[in-house]
Protein backbone atom coordinates (compact mmCIF):
# COMPACT_ATOMS: atom_id res chain seq x y z
CA UNK A 1 0.00 0.00 0.00
CA UNK A 2 1.08 3.35 -0.82
CA UNK A 3 -0.15 5.22 2.68
CA UNK A 4 2.18 8.17 1.28
CA UNK A 5 -1.01 9.16 -0.59
CA UNK A 6 -3.17 8.39 2.32
CA UNK A 7 -1.30 11.26 4.75
CA UNK A 8 -3.44 14.36 5.42
CA UNK A 9 -2.78 17.93 4.50
CA UNK A 10 -3.01 18.58 8.51
CA UNK A 11 -0.44 16.44 9.14
CA UNK A 12 2.16 17.38 5.46
CA UNK A 13 1.78 20.75 7.63
CA UNK A 14 3.00 20.45 10.56
CA UNK A 15 7.15 20.04 11.23
CA UNK A 16 8.53 18.12 13.53
CA UNK A 17 10.13 19.87 16.55
CA UNK A 18 13.68 21.62 15.86
CA UNK A 19 14.51 21.12 19.52
CA UNK A 20 13.71 17.40 19.22
CA UNK A 21 16.95 17.39 16.71
CA UNK A 22 19.29 19.16 18.54
CA UNK A 23 18.25 16.53 21.26
CA UNK A 24 18.76 13.37 19.44
CA UNK A 25 22.18 15.15 17.42
CA UNK A 26 23.40 15.55 21.71
CA UNK A 27 22.50 11.99 22.16
CA UNK A 28 25.60 11.18 19.73
CA UNK A 29 27.86 13.79 21.54
CA UNK A 30 30.07 12.37 24.34
CA UNK A 31 30.01 14.65 27.18
CA UNK A 32 28.16 17.23 25.52
CA UNK A 33 27.31 20.92 27.36
CA UNK A 34 23.20 20.81 27.30
CA UNK A 35 21.88 23.98 27.72
CA UNK A 36 18.91 23.75 24.97
CA UNK A 37 16.03 21.73 26.92
CA UNK A 38 13.41 23.61 28.97
CA UNK A 39 13.41 20.90 32.01
CA UNK A 40 14.31 22.45 35.68
CA UNK A 41 17.55 20.19 36.77
CA UNK A 42 16.25 20.13 39.88
CA UNK A 43 14.98 17.26 42.20
CA UNK A 44 11.29 16.95 42.09
CA UNK A 45 10.69 18.26 46.13
CA UNK A 46 9.62 15.18 48.39
CA UNK A 47 6.33 15.59 49.51
CA UNK A 48 4.92 16.36 45.84
CA UNK A 49 6.73 12.67 45.36
CA UNK A 50 5.41 10.94 48.35
CA UNK A 51 2.05 12.25 47.55
CA UNK A 52 2.18 10.61 44.59
CA UNK A 53 3.66 7.35 45.73
CA UNK A 54 0.62 7.02 48.31
CA UNK A 55 -1.99 8.05 45.65
CA UNK A 56 -0.67 4.79 43.54
CA UNK A 57 -0.59 2.79 47.18
CA UNK A 58 -3.93 4.03 47.66
CA UNK A 59 -5.65 2.70 44.31
CA UNK A 60 -5.75 6.15 43.17
CA UNK A 61 -4.72 4.36 39.83
CA UNK A 62 -8.31 4.28 37.24
CA UNK A 63 -10.05 7.39 35.46
CA UNK A 64 -10.96 10.80 37.20
CA UNK A 65 -13.18 12.89 36.68
CA UNK A 66 -12.39 14.65 33.27
CA UNK A 67 -12.36 18.23 34.98
CA UNK A 68 -10.09 16.63 37.72
CA UNK A 69 -9.74 15.17 41.00
CA UNK A 70 -12.21 17.69 43.42
CA UNK A 71 -9.63 18.36 46.21
CA UNK A 72 -7.03 19.63 43.26
CA UNK A 73 -9.79 21.81 41.61
CA UNK A 74 -10.78 23.14 44.84
CA UNK A 75 -7.57 24.26 45.88
CA UNK A 76 -7.05 25.79 42.23
CA UNK A 77 -10.01 27.51 42.83
CA UNK A 78 -8.88 28.94 46.45
CA UNK A 79 -5.30 29.88 44.66
CA UNK A 80 -7.03 31.83 41.85
CA UNK A 81 -9.28 33.37 43.73
CA UNK A 82 -6.66 34.94 46.02
CA UNK A 83 -4.50 35.21 43.22
CA UNK A 84 -6.13 36.79 40.02
CA UNK A 85 -9.19 37.75 42.42
CA UNK A 86 -11.68 35.39 40.40
CA UNK A 87 -14.77 34.02 41.91
CA UNK A 88 -15.87 31.20 41.39
CA UNK A 89 -19.08 28.80 42.31
CA UNK A 90 -22.17 30.74 41.33
CA UNK A 91 -23.98 30.14 37.32
CA UNK A 92 -21.83 32.39 35.01
CA UNK A 93 -18.73 32.09 36.88
CA UNK A 94 -15.51 30.87 35.35
CA UNK A 95 -14.42 27.30 35.59
CA UNK A 96 -11.66 25.47 36.01
CA UNK A 97 -10.48 22.32 34.52
CA UNK A 98 -7.20 20.11 35.25
CA UNK A 99 -5.92 19.08 32.07
CA UNK A 100 -2.67 16.91 30.46
CA UNK A 101 0.09 19.32 30.40
CA UNK A 102 -0.40 23.16 29.00
CA UNK A 103 -0.07 21.53 25.67
CA UNK A 104 -2.87 19.86 26.36
CA UNK A 105 -4.97 22.56 27.62
CA UNK A 106 -3.55 24.80 24.41
CA UNK A 107 -4.56 22.04 21.80
CA UNK A 108 -7.94 21.56 23.61
CA UNK A 109 -8.68 25.58 23.21
CA UNK A 110 -7.74 25.75 20.05
CA UNK A 111 -10.05 22.69 18.87
CA UNK A 112 -12.51 24.55 20.50
CA UNK A 113 -12.34 28.32 19.31
CA UNK A 114 -10.77 27.38 15.67
CA UNK A 115 -12.37 26.02 12.45
CA UNK A 116 -11.14 26.27 9.10
CA UNK A 117 -9.58 29.56 7.82
CA UNK A 118 -10.45 30.99 11.36
CA UNK A 119 -6.83 32.96 12.48
CA UNK A 120 -5.20 33.12 15.88
CA UNK A 121 -2.57 35.72 16.55
CA UNK A 122 0.66 34.98 17.99
CA UNK A 123 3.93 36.23 19.36
CA UNK A 124 6.65 36.22 17.21
CA UNK A 125 9.38 34.51 18.68
CA UNK A 126 7.11 32.07 19.85
CA UNK A 127 6.93 28.37 21.97
CA UNK A 128 7.11 25.76 18.81
CA UNK A 129 3.77 24.31 19.22
CA UNK A 130 2.14 27.87 18.88
CA UNK A 131 1.73 27.78 14.72
CA UNK A 132 0.76 24.52 14.35
CA UNK A 133 -1.82 24.50 17.28
CA UNK A 134 -3.94 26.59 14.71
CA UNK A 135 -2.85 24.45 11.29
CA UNK A 136 -3.55 21.12 13.30
CA UNK A 137 -7.36 22.98 13.57
CA UNK A 138 -7.53 24.26 9.96
CA UNK A 139 -6.69 27.77 10.99
CA UNK A 140 -3.86 29.95 10.63
CA UNK A 141 -1.38 31.19 12.83
CA UNK A 142 -0.92 35.24 12.41
CA UNK A 143 3.01 36.04 14.08
CA UNK A 144 3.05 39.15 15.68
CA UNK A 145 6.48 40.45 15.40
CA UNK A 146 8.01 41.70 18.54
CA UNK A 147 11.57 42.56 18.47
CA UNK A 148 13.98 43.69 19.18
CA UNK A 149 12.29 43.83 23.10
CA UNK A 150 10.10 40.59 22.59
CA UNK A 151 7.25 42.78 24.09
CA UNK A 152 3.52 41.62 22.69
CA UNK A 153 1.70 45.09 23.34
CA UNK A 154 -1.51 45.88 21.86
CA UNK A 155 0.00 48.23 19.60
CA UNK A 156 1.93 45.39 17.84
CA UNK A 157 -1.20 43.15 17.87
CA UNK A 158 -4.40 45.75 16.87
CA UNK A 159 -2.98 46.05 13.05
CA UNK A 160 -3.25 42.36 12.64
CA UNK A 161 -6.60 42.10 13.71
CA UNK A 162 -9.40 40.68 11.11
CA UNK A 163 -12.35 39.55 10.97
CA UNK A 164 -11.21 36.49 11.46
CA UNK A 165 -8.69 36.49 14.34
CA UNK A 166 -10.57 34.20 17.07
CA UNK A 167 -7.74 34.56 19.33
CA UNK A 168 -4.96 36.27 20.78
CA UNK A 169 -2.18 34.27 22.54
CA UNK A 170 -0.26 36.07 24.91
CA UNK A 171 2.86 33.83 26.89
CA UNK A 172 4.75 35.89 29.85
CA UNK A 173 7.06 34.92 30.91
CA UNK A 174 7.64 33.93 27.76
CA UNK A 175 9.33 30.95 26.00
CA UNK A 176 12.33 31.15 24.37
CA UNK A 177 12.82 35.11 25.30
CA UNK A 178 11.99 35.29 29.05
CA UNK A 179 10.18 38.55 28.73
CA UNK A 180 7.05 40.02 31.16
CA UNK A 181 5.33 42.62 30.26
CA UNK A 182 4.19 45.46 32.02
CA UNK A 183 0.56 45.88 34.15
CA UNK A 184 -0.28 49.00 31.52
CA UNK A 185 1.24 46.40 28.60
CA UNK A 186 -1.15 43.77 30.05
CA UNK A 187 -4.37 46.25 30.55
CA UNK A 188 -3.84 47.55 26.72
CA UNK A 189 -4.05 44.37 25.74
CA UNK A 190 -6.44 43.22 27.40
CA UNK A 191 -8.91 46.16 26.33
CA UNK A 192 -8.13 45.68 22.77
CA UNK A 193 -9.32 42.25 22.69
CA UNK A 194 -12.54 42.99 24.46
CA UNK A 195 -12.87 46.08 21.93
CA UNK A 196 -12.21 43.50 19.18
CA UNK A 197 -14.30 40.90 20.62
CA UNK A 198 -11.31 38.76 20.62
CA UNK A 199 -10.55 35.48 23.46
CA UNK A 200 -6.81 36.26 25.22
CA UNK A 201 -5.28 33.46 25.82
CA UNK A 202 -2.94 34.12 28.67
CA UNK A 203 -0.35 31.23 28.51
CA UNK A 204 1.53 31.24 32.02
CA UNK A 205 3.72 27.98 32.52
CA UNK A 206 6.12 29.73 34.03
CA UNK A 207 3.92 32.56 36.09
CA UNK A 208 5.29 30.79 39.56
CA UNK A 209 8.97 31.07 37.91
CA UNK A 210 9.39 34.58 38.12
CA UNK A 211 11.89 36.49 38.96
CA UNK A 212 11.75 38.88 42.06
CA UNK A 213 11.75 41.92 40.05
CA UNK A 214 7.60 41.11 39.85
CA UNK A 215 7.51 39.74 43.17
CA UNK A 216 4.86 40.74 46.40
CA UNK A 217 3.76 39.86 49.46
CA UNK A 218 0.34 38.11 49.95
CA UNK A 219 -1.91 37.26 52.17
CA UNK A 220 -0.80 35.29 55.71
CA UNK A 221 -1.87 31.70 55.25
CA UNK A 222 -1.95 31.31 51.42
CA UNK A 223 1.79 30.40 50.27
CA UNK A 224 4.15 32.79 49.00
CA UNK A 225 4.20 33.23 45.20
CA UNK A 226 5.57 34.98 42.72
CA UNK A 227 2.92 37.64 41.05
CA UNK A 228 3.96 38.16 37.41
CA UNK A 229 1.82 40.99 35.59
CA UNK A 230 -0.86 39.43 33.70
CA UNK A 231 -4.16 40.27 32.05
CA UNK A 232 -6.16 37.87 33.62
CA UNK A 233 -5.13 40.41 37.32
CA UNK A 234 -7.99 43.06 36.01
CA UNK A 235 -11.59 43.68 37.30
CA UNK A 236 -14.05 41.51 35.10
CA UNK A 237 -11.04 39.69 33.20
CA UNK A 238 -12.43 36.19 34.47
CA UNK A 239 -15.40 36.95 31.95
CA UNK A 240 -12.33 37.93 28.87
CA UNK A 241 -9.41 35.46 28.86
CA UNK A 242 -8.69 32.11 29.41
CA UNK A 243 -5.83 31.45 31.85
CA UNK A 244 -3.49 28.02 31.45
CA UNK A 245 -0.95 27.76 33.84
CA UNK A 246 1.33 24.19 35.12
CA UNK A 247 3.09 22.23 37.41
CA UNK A 248 6.06 20.50 35.18
CA UNK A 249 8.37 23.63 34.66
CA UNK A 250 8.08 25.17 38.86
CA UNK A 251 8.60 21.35 40.41
CA UNK A 252 10.19 19.60 37.81
CA UNK A 253 7.41 17.16 37.35
CA UNK A 254 7.13 18.10 33.44
CA UNK A 255 7.02 14.06 32.77
CA UNK A 256 3.46 14.35 34.79
CA UNK A 257 2.30 16.22 31.78
CA UNK A 258 0.04 17.96 34.36
CA UNK A 259 -1.57 21.63 34.01
CA UNK A 260 -4.79 23.35 34.55
CA UNK A 261 -7.27 26.06 32.40
CA UNK A 262 -9.71 28.68 34.05
CA UNK A 263 -11.97 30.79 31.83
CA UNK A 264 -15.06 31.51 30.54
CA UNK A 265 -18.07 28.68 31.29
CA UNK A 266 -19.35 28.40 28.19
CA UNK A 267 -15.56 27.84 26.89
CA UNK A 268 -14.94 25.43 29.51
CA UNK A 269 -17.97 23.25 29.21
CA UNK A 270 -16.68 22.94 25.42
CA UNK A 271 -13.32 22.42 26.45
CA UNK A 272 -13.82 19.76 28.57
CA UNK A 273 -16.24 18.06 25.97
CA UNK A 274 -12.94 17.90 24.11
CA UNK A 275 -10.92 16.40 26.58
CA UNK A 276 -13.37 13.65 27.45
CA UNK A 277 -12.93 12.55 23.78
CA UNK A 278 -8.97 13.28 23.66
CA UNK A 279 -7.00 12.59 26.54
CA UNK A 280 -10.18 11.46 29.13
CA UNK A 281 -8.27 13.06 32.20
CA UNK A 282 -4.81 14.30 33.78
CA UNK A 283 -3.05 11.17 35.29
CA UNK A 284 -4.88 10.19 38.29
CA UNK A 285 -1.68 10.03 40.36
CA UNK A 286 -0.26 13.04 39.48
CA UNK A 287 -3.23 14.92 40.08
CA UNK A 288 -2.90 14.02 44.04
CA UNK A 289 0.53 14.76 43.74
CA UNK A 290 0.27 18.24 43.02
CA UNK A 291 -2.15 18.88 45.80
CA UNK A 292 1.04 18.86 47.55
CA UNK A 293 3.06 21.10 45.56
CA UNK A 294 0.60 23.79 46.34
CA UNK A 295 2.13 23.94 49.81
CA UNK A 296 5.81 23.67 48.69
CA UNK A 297 7.43 26.75 48.71
CA UNK A 298 9.94 27.09 45.03
CA UNK A 299 11.77 30.64 46.03
CA UNK A 300 14.63 28.79 47.03
CA UNK A 301 14.96 27.60 43.76
CA UNK A 302 13.83 30.02 41.62
CA UNK A 303 16.48 32.70 43.99
CA UNK A 304 19.03 30.23 42.21
CA UNK A 305 18.08 30.86 38.90
CA UNK A 306 17.79 34.32 39.19
CA UNK A 307 21.31 34.19 40.38
CA UNK A 308 22.58 32.05 37.03
CA UNK A 309 20.36 34.59 35.27
CA UNK A 310 22.22 37.58 36.34
CA UNK A 311 25.88 36.04 36.15
CA UNK A 312 24.47 34.82 32.50
CA UNK A 313 23.25 38.14 31.25
CA UNK A 314 26.35 39.87 32.43
CA UNK A 315 28.75 37.49 30.80
CA UNK A 316 26.68 38.06 27.30
CA UNK A 317 26.67 41.48 27.07
CA UNK A 318 30.22 41.71 27.19
CA UNK A 319 29.19 40.02 23.32
CA UNK A 320 26.15 40.51 22.22
CA UNK A 321 22.47 41.77 22.77
CA UNK A 322 20.43 40.13 25.06
CA UNK A 323 17.27 41.08 26.57
CA UNK A 324 17.06 40.11 30.63
CA UNK A 325 14.26 37.57 30.56
CA UNK A 326 11.80 38.63 33.57
CA UNK A 327 11.17 34.45 34.46
CA UNK A 328 11.47 31.46 33.04
CA UNK A 329 14.73 29.99 32.39
CA UNK A 330 16.16 30.94 28.68
CA UNK A 331 18.48 33.75 27.43
CA UNK A 332 17.54 34.73 23.79
CA UNK A 333 21.21 36.25 22.44
CA UNK A 334 21.67 37.27 19.03
CA UNK A 335 24.31 35.98 17.06
CA UNK A 336 27.40 37.96 15.65
CA UNK A 337 26.34 40.68 12.78
CA UNK A 338 26.53 38.39 9.50
CA UNK A 339 25.50 35.08 10.46
CA UNK A 340 22.48 33.44 10.96
CA UNK A 341 21.31 31.39 13.92
CA UNK A 342 21.72 27.88 12.75
CA UNK A 343 25.18 29.06 10.74
CA UNK A 344 25.99 30.07 14.87
CA UNK A 345 24.63 27.00 16.92
CA UNK A 346 26.07 24.68 14.42
CA UNK A 347 29.95 26.02 15.25
CA UNK A 348 28.52 25.78 19.08
CA UNK A 349 27.67 21.70 18.08
CA UNK A 350 30.97 21.41 16.88
CA UNK A 351 32.36 22.52 20.19
CA UNK A 352 29.78 20.28 21.81
CA UNK A 353 27.54 23.20 22.92
CA UNK A 354 23.90 22.61 22.25
CA UNK A 355 21.91 25.43 22.25
CA UNK A 356 18.75 26.11 19.52
CA UNK A 357 19.10 28.85 16.79
CA UNK A 358 16.28 31.32 16.86
CA UNK A 359 14.81 30.08 13.49
CA UNK A 360 12.89 27.48 15.32
CA UNK A 361 10.99 29.82 17.52
CA UNK A 362 10.89 32.70 14.53
CA UNK A 363 10.30 33.73 11.60
CA UNK A 364 13.81 35.28 11.98
CA UNK A 365 17.20 33.75 11.94
CA UNK A 366 18.89 36.51 14.17
CA UNK A 367 19.12 34.44 17.95
CA UNK A 368 19.83 31.32 19.62
CA UNK A 369 18.05 30.15 22.58
CA UNK A 370 20.10 28.82 25.77
CA UNK A 371 18.56 27.48 28.67
CA UNK A 372 20.18 27.99 32.28
CA UNK A 373 18.18 24.84 33.51
CA UNK A 374 21.69 23.61 33.98
CA UNK A 375 23.94 22.59 36.34
CA UNK A 376 26.76 25.67 37.32
CA UNK A 377 29.67 23.61 35.81
CA UNK A 378 27.77 23.42 32.77
CA UNK A 379 27.27 27.23 32.48
CA UNK A 380 30.68 27.43 33.32
CA UNK A 381 31.57 25.28 30.40
CA UNK A 382 29.06 26.84 27.78
CA UNK A 383 29.74 30.25 28.56
CA UNK A 384 33.76 29.38 27.84
CA UNK A 385 32.46 28.15 24.24
CA UNK A 386 30.28 31.28 23.51
CA UNK A 387 33.57 33.39 24.14
CA UNK A 388 35.43 31.57 22.06
CA UNK A 389 32.21 31.45 19.44
CA UNK A 390 32.09 35.53 19.44
CA UNK A 391 35.33 36.17 19.65
CA UNK A 392 35.73 34.02 16.07
CA UNK A 393 37.57 31.58 17.15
Amino acid sequence: MEIGRLISDRARGVDASGIRRIFQLGAQIEDPINLSIGQPDFPVPEPIKRAAIEAIERDHNGYTQTQGIPALRERLIEWLGHDLGWRFGSAGDPEVLVTSGTSGALFLAFMALMGPGDEAIIPDPYFVMYPHLATMCGGKAVRCDTYPDFRMTAERVEPLITERTKLVLYNAPSNPAGVVCDVDECRDLLDLCRRKGVLLISDEIYDEFTFDDFQSDVTVGVPKKPRCPSPARFDGAQDDVLVIRGFGKTYGVTGWRMGYAAGPSELMGHIAKFQQYTYVCAPSMAQHGCIAAMDVDMGPVVAQYKSRRDRLVQALRQWTEVTVPGGAFYLFPRVPEGMSGTAFVERAIAKKLLVIPGGIFSEKDTHFRLSFAASESQLDRGLAVLADLYAGR
